[in-house]
């Protein structure tokens, strides 16, 4: 018994060994690394449909489809194919590229499509083996740790503190405290940092941020005397539009110092110190009841987290006046809830470490449970695809003054996460919409029979 046992086992041993060097060309006897990368990779993309080429650490290329690759991958270690084989998470492929490990030439849009490549790939049970086999004999030190990994780490000490008043405003400074002449590099003029609003896709980044803050001005039904609250007031865009161009008294909030210095610099340069204020708060620090006529958050919202959205919108709701107008500007998603997916942990882990979204269903019902009024919901997703591609684009052709305010790490963070945002808009996984909401407490909110009046 025990003999026909041993012999069985050895024959599916033998079947084992013959099957992965059928399927795979992988010889057993020792092979050096490139030789096994050469294989995985061919594997990987052998009926790749695009233009693509692969170059790895020795030099080496190996090209799929025809013409001139849209892009190329280039591997500068081992160590990524191992780890990409061992654990399929695309989140590595990312990483690997702020490290260094992983660099893109062409096309990073056609890269990132990837991802779902990665996710899908199919293998049968014999290819899976040998790209294990092959994985384990594949070296290369882990890279140094850098500005990208110490962000990683930082937030590895983040969930308890999440949301909480001191975690905001370390999210805050986290994301937007990085350099104000960085972000300068490729924003436009006025510093807006959320949607534009192109009334045709030829208008120029610049001329549709400033469509953007008269379109938010319009829809608020802003008049001279009014008193505006900007929960979020970025770097002070809006406020001193709608003061310059409306009359109003606008006071904003921010919880960026970089921010709050840029902001309170603007409204000294435009001599607004009569009209426009800003301060260091946080919206759960606002106090008071009915002060304000129009209430505007945009691009904030995201930061609040889910649990506290009724909290948000609550405070929202009493500072403004009855019958008074608040519109909320921000980012959805096309699923319930903040779930584990790889774009989230790549948000929470090197972009946002509060950020959450909902979809747009869930933040209205947020919106009435509180006491407001929806008057109008209007989607922007289109709008902000075209954005983010501006934004990836100046921030490529200003690289090298963008490298010489951050470290290249940084500069790669924010270039593979925007170009990422932009696809996710043109699929629709995620959307932006702005909400006009009136205060219940004052009746029927007074505005117009139509949305004649915006387009004026």
């Amino acid at each position: 018994m025990a003999g026909r046992l041993s012999a069985t086992g050895g024959g599916w041993r033998r079947g084992l060994k013959h099957g992965i060097e059928r399927a795979m060309d992988f010889s057993l006897v020792p092979a050096s690394s490139t030789t096994r990368a050469w294989q995985i990779v061919q594997r990987v993309f052998r009926d790749y449909q695009g233009s693509l080429a692969v170059r790895l650490w020795d030099g080496g290329t190996l090209s799929f489809g025809a013409g001139v690759p849209d892009v190329t991958l280039i591997v500068r270690e081992p160590r990524l194919l191992r780890e990409l084989i061992l654990f399929r998470d695309p989140l590595r492929l990312a990483e690997a590229y702020f490290q260094g490990g992983l660099d893109v030439e062409g096309d990073l849009y056609t890269a990132l499509e990837m991802k779902d490549r990665l996710q899908t790939l199919n293998l049968s049970a014999f290819e899976k083996a040998g790209f294990l086999c092959a994985a384990l004999f594949l070296g290369g030190a882990s890279a140094s740790l850098n500005a990208a990994s110490a962000r990683r780490n930082f937030l590895a000490l983040w969930p308890w503190r999440v949301h909480s008043k001191g975690g905001s405003r370390q999210a805050i400074a986290f994301h937007y405290d990085v350099s104000n002449a960085f972000y300068r590099l490729w924003l436009d003029a006025q510093m807006v940092y959320s949607c534009a609003y192109f009334e045709t896709p030829d208008d120029s980044l610049d001329q549709a941020q400033r469509n953007k803050l008269e379109y938010i001005c319009r829809k608020l039904r802003l008049k001279p005397g009014d008193r505006l609250l900007d929960i979020g007031c970025g770097w002070g865009a809006l406020i001193c539009w709608a003061a310059k161009h409306y009359g109003v008294q606008a006071h904003g909030i921010t919880l960026s110092q970089n921010q709050y210095d840029h902001a309170r610099k603007k409204i000294g340069n435009e001599n607004l110190q009569d009209r426009v204020t800003v301060e260091l708060r946080d919206y759960r620090e606002l106090q008071g009841e009915a002060h304000y006529d129009k209430i505007v958050s945009v691009g904030m919202f995201e930061h609040v987290g889910l649990r506290n959205l009724p909290c948000y919108f609550d405070i929202a709701r009493s500072l403004l006046k009855p019958g008074g107008l608040f519109l909320n500007h921000g980012i959805t998603q096309d699923r319930e809830g903040w779930g584990g997916t790889v774009g989230t942990r790549f948000i929470n882990r090197y972009v946002f470490p509060d950020g959450e979204l909902d979809t747009v269903g869930n933040v209205q019902r947020a919106m009435e449970q509180t006491g407001f009024e929806i008057l109008d919901v209007e989607g922007l997703r289109r709008h902000y695809a075209l954005t983010l591609r501006h934004w990836v684009g100046r921030l490529e052709r200003g690289r090298a003054e963008a490298l010489r305010q951050v470290p290249q790490s940084i500069y790669r963070i924010w270039r593979l996460y925007m170009a990422a945002c932009a696809l996710q808009f043109e699929q629709g996984d995620i959307g932006v919409y702005q909400i006009l909401a009136a205060n219940r407490d004052g009746g029927p909110a007074r505005v117009p029979l139509t949305r004649r009046d915006l387009y004026v």
